[in-house]
């Protein structure tokens, strides 16, 4: 198992996140990656590559152009008026008050293209998303190169980035921009298999009409659960995308045992469905100690979501999604990798 890692993902050093209420420093922090990394070593998961550069056009393959620019654009922007904080959305198209034109204010601007308040944008932003693109679309070449799994520390995530939205610290959707790529490869069809404990509502949007790329997510009831407002099991697809969407909503407090029986209905309907790779969206904050989730996992749990995980029987990209500032993220991401390790060499 090769990891991908680049060090630029942790120029993103945001400050502030609106949590409760308050605003409080992100859980989604840069020295995630640094604990995930220890857990590697310690687990003898060393071999660890840089990414190489792939530049914009696998971005603008998934992402929309203006949608990028912002991106590109939005903190020199914010600086440039003036203001000492972090940029975060505060105002947004409503139900009553629809989008019909987007604003050139960057305060409009953000709220067209953000999510939610969760997620501020700061120096290095930009600089951190490419660079974990890069990460996860190395990754990928690894792995239609040699065949051997590999596993691409991204950092931002990316499964809440939607054509044109970020939020949920997603600014580009590093699996969905991996699967395209994959497509583009030659790969006739691709499963993207989401086990973070937040439906990947990004992903699901960016690949809702679309048959080949077939995408199930295994998350906490939306009803519940940030986002909210997507994940419901009766969201399949449409057009020729009709059955290539398959949600799992669970209660908070879910623990292992209904957790990896449903993991075991989501192989199933990958092997009913003919793909060719399997990337899988992976987040650890199923772990009962997560700070910002509800699932009931425990760190040894994470070995048998590994060892199921290899009996999909495909090539396999992992790439990082959540799991957040607890000092066990780093066993729980390498308990994953060495379940597969261990079951693909049985």
């Amino acid at each position: 198992m090769i990891i991908v890692h680049s060090e630029t993902t942790k120029a993103r050093r945001a400050k502030t996140e609106l949590d409760g209420g308050q605003l409080v420093p992100p859980w989604e922090c840069p020295e995630r990656v640094d604990m995930i990394l220890e857990g590697l070593r310690s687990a003898g998961l060393d071999d660890v590559q840089a990414p190489r550069e792939h530049g914009l056009e696998p971005v603008l393959a998934v992402h929309d152009a203006d949608y990028v620019d912002f991106l590109a654009t939005c903190w020199d922007d914010w600086r440039a008026l003036g203001r000492k904080g972090e940029a975060i959305a505060w105002i947004w198209p409503t139900r009553t008050m629809p989008a019909r034109r987007i604003p050139r204010c960057v305060d409009g601007r953000l709220g067209h293209y953000a999510l939610g308040a969760d997620t501020s944008i700061c120096a290095g932003t930009f600089e951190a998303a490419m660079a974990s693109k890069d990460v996860a679309l190395s990754a990928l070449e690894h792995v239609l190169a040699d065949g051997g799994p590999a596993f691409g520390l991204c950092r931002p995530p990316g499964h809440h980035a939607a054509v044109d939205q970020f939020g949920g610290y997603c600014f580009f959707n590093n699996a969905a921009i991996a699967a395209r790529r994959a497509l583009e490869a030659g790969k006739r069809r691709v499963a993207i298999l989401d086990i973070d404990f937040h439906h990947g509502n990004g992903t699901q949007q960016i690949f809702y009409s679309c048959d080949d790329v077939l995408f199930l997510s295994i998350h906490g009831d939306p009803l519940e659960c940030f986002p909210y407002f997507l994940g419901h099991a009766d969201e399949v697809g449409e057009g020729d995308g009709a059955g290539y969407n398959v949600n799992y909503p669970l209660p908070p407090g879910t623990g292992p045992e209904v957790w990896l029986n449903v993991l075991e209905a989501a192989k199933a309907r990958i092997a009913e469905t003919d793909c060719e790779l399997l990337i899988v969206s992976l987040g650890v904050d199923t772990f009962a100690g997560d700070p910002i989730s509800a699932f009931r996992l425990a760190s040894e749990d994470f070995l048998e979501v590994g060892e199921r995980l290899a009996g999909v029987g495909l090539p396999a990209v992992f790439l990082m999604e959540g799991g957040y500032a607890v000092e066990e993220i780093g066993v729980n991401v390498a308990n994953v990798l060495s379940g597969f390790e261990r079951a693909c060499a049985t």
